[in-house]
């Protein structure tokens, strides 16, 4: 007895991830090829490649290597997915200090927890100093951005007195106002208190 066969149908038509991937594609090859069209594809990203996220601009950026006069621009006119975007991208796009750090001090002093996230990378672990980044830790706190955002939180803070200080002035001041104490915080703590 011969088993059925059943024919093949046409092939499955492309999803909508692999859709986005073939855009984010082409538009990274225009951009590593000097395409001034890019910027736009940067703005459009969003909506092309929904789920591919915050790293189909991150590729295009890396792709595009801009200066740092335009990746300034981009991050101040941009939309907050656009600044999101341009942090993260941070550490692949080779900006010196001078020009990097100001766009991680910039999204520190805001209260957009997801741009708090993304600016605690692998950059601001390398260029932050150790008075800013101690801020951005208590920063986390305050807001209740899980401090698992910061790149390198462990190397950072192991026997750093200065800031147990800062956590333990914090805690009491939450305590002294009834309100709770992060979890977060007995964690940090704790990392201050391993030897170097």
């Amino acid at each position: 007895m011969t088993a059925l066969h059943t024919p093949a149908g046409p092939p499955a038509a492309p999803g909508p991830a692999q859709d986005e991937r073939s855009w984010l594609a082409r538009a990274c090859a225009a951009a590593a090829a000097g395409d001034p069209g890019w910027e736009l594809r940067f703005a459009q990203a969003g909506r092309r490649c929904r789920a591919l996220g915050d790293a189909a601009r991150v590729d295009l950026l890396a792709a595009a290597r801009p200066d740092a006069a335009t990746v300034t621009r981009l991050y101040r006119q941009g939309t907050a997915a656009e600044r999101r975007a341009v942090l993260l991208a941070l550490p692949r796009l080779g900006l010196e200090p001078a020009h990097g750090v100001p766009l991680l001090e910039d999204a520190l002093r805001t209260n957009d927890t997801r741009l708090l996230a993304a600016a605690l990378g692998p950059y601001a672990a390398r260029h932050l100093d150790a008075h800013a980044w101690r801020h951005a830790v208590l920063k986390c706190l305050f807001t209740g951005t899980p401090v698992s955002c910061v790149f390198a939180l462990a190397g950072r803070a192991r026997g750093d007195g200065e800031l147990a200080r800062m956590l333990r002035a914090f805690a009491g001041e939450r305590t002294a106002a009834n309100r709770a104490v992060p979890e977060d915080l007995h964690h940090v703590l704790a990392l201050t208190e391993e030897e170097r």
